[in-house]
């Protein structure tokens, strides 16, 4: 699909080879508890197009990432595997030192010769990179200049590329202060996952279809209104949490055991938000016509119009304002984690007709066998899509890969935060600080590397 334009520079529009480039992908991998170790390689390989491109073009690559947070400190290690990994991936060696940008660090990208990689220790370490850092005392990029990265590292660099569009929401000195003082290039990955989004967002094929789910109901609603709002969608499928809280919305009683459920998450916050939505485009949701429950330990099937009635008055409602029928006795207590058979029909019906599609957030508890039909078949009705398709988040691509080809999909996007951010119409770090870069002059002259370009 071609995508709209973006002010972001190509590595293809600078001469790099024998040029010192400090490369920024995002190989935060899931770890091990007890092995520490790396279980999914995913992100790294992701980063692999970008670096041999680098690599293969004569440039010095100095390599920043993170792993890990203050906020995940389990996951807070050296990054000594993640340069094994890469090696292994592009069958060349990647040099590693666990200097983020002291000393050793500057003597290490000193001595890179052309067409060689080193992976600068965790970026992480630094108080400066941590996400309590950026939370509590909020730098501008100009300001970061100031910080030890960048006074460290830009002054031996000709080049800046960042790859890094899962961590395009964070404003640290690695992701958006280097832009300020050398010529700035959005690596492979970070170019096709904005160029995908940014279509989702401005040029979509249309019908343009959001399947929108999963348990953590903040990111669907985030991306909701600004998607209806703008007209990015016509039609948007609700399931998982997000479809129970959209018939409470319009006034379904889905009993006692759902009414705690939700008041327990406080995910019951967002039904005054669904009521609002549902009054303004209540013709662009399309709710799950029948729930799937547990019955004698075995997965049954219930018509939503069985559990209990509309209250009236409500948006989509019919009958007097505030009346309600309360669910019937045989499903007071019940959970409903996944949809039914009729809802995949439905939901698949739409999907195929769709010229786009944007998933994110799966059916139901698929983790469990007795709830995993309802994302399987709507996972395989998207995978199998005439139309352009769209996914992204992490739980989203980890249901996608259960139970369907992830090569069978337009584009699988990496960055969960990132992605529901710039959806829902808020301003990446990134993004502003690639496109800030983009009207700014481009020259390899290292006396420039101690104040901002002009």
């Amino acid at each position: 699909m071609e995508g709209p334009a973006i002010k972001i520079r190509s590595i293809d529009a600078f001469g790099i080879r024998g040029k010192t480039v400090i490369f920024r992908p995002d190989i935060n991998s899931p770890i091990d508890p007890g092995t520490r170790k790396i279980v999914n390689t995913n992100r790294l390989g992701k980063t692999v197009p970008t670096l041999a491109k680098l690599l293969e073009g004569g440039a010095r690559v100095a390599m920043i990432a993170h792993q890990g947070d203050t906020l995940d400190y389990q996951n807070l290690i050296p990054m000594a595997e993640h340069a094994e990994i890469l090696g292994k991936l592009m069958g060349r060696k990647i040099g590693y030192i666990d200097d983020v940008c002291g000393p050793a660090a500057q003597a290490a990208v000193r001595s890179l010769k052309d067409g060689e990689c080193v992976l600068l220790g965790n970026l992480r370490y630094l108080a400066e990179e941590i996400s309590g850092f950026e939370k509590e005392v909020k730098l501008k990029p100009q300001e970061m200049l100031e910080t030890w990265l960048v006074r460290s590292l830009a002054p031996l660099a000709d080049l800046y590329v960042n790859d890094a569009f899962a961590a395009a929401h964070r404003n640290a000195p690695s992701m958006v202060a280097f832009q300020e003082i050398l010529p700035s290039a959005g690596g492979l990955q970070l170019v096709e996952e904005y160029t995908a989004l940014k279509s989702v967002m401005d040029s979509p094929r249309r019908p343009c279809v959001f399947v929108l789910g999963g348990a953590k109901i903040s990111d669907a609603f985030s991306m909701m209104r600004k998607v209806l709002e703008d007209g990015a969608a016509d039609a948007i499928l609700t399931a998982g949490v997000t479809g129970l809280v959209m018939h409470i919305a319009r006034g379904r009683d889905l009993g006692a055991a759902t009414a705690k459920f939700l008041k327990d998450k406080a995910l019951d916050e967002f039904i005054p938000e669904a009521k609002d939505l549902l009054a303004r485009w209540s013709d662009k949701f399309v709710l799950p016509v029948d729930l799937a429950y547990e019955a004698d330990g075995q997965r049954a099937e219930v018509d939503v119009a069985a559990i209990g009635a509309e209250a009236a008055g409500t948006a989509g409602g019919t009958g007097a304002a505030g009346s309600r029928a309360p669910a019937g006795p045989a499903f007071a207590d019940v959970l409903f984690p996944d949809v039914g058979t009729k809802t995949i029909a439905l939901f698949s019906e739409k999907i195929t007709a769709a010229g786009s599609v944007f998933v994110n957030g799966p059916a139901g508890m698929y983790e469990d066998a007795r709830w995993e039909k309802g994302t399987r078949g709507i996972w395989n009705a998207i995978a199998d899509a005439p139309g352009y398709t769209v996914v992204g988040g992490g739980d989203t691509i980890s249901a996608a890969a259960r139970f369907t080809d992830l090569e069978k999909y337009g584009y699988v996007c990496t960055g969960g935060g990132a992605m529901v951010r710039f959806l829902a119409g808020k301003k990446l770090p990134l993004i502003e600080a690639m496109e800030q870069a983009y009207d700014k002059p481009y020259v390899f002259d290292r006396n420039l590397k101690t104040q901002p370009r002009k």
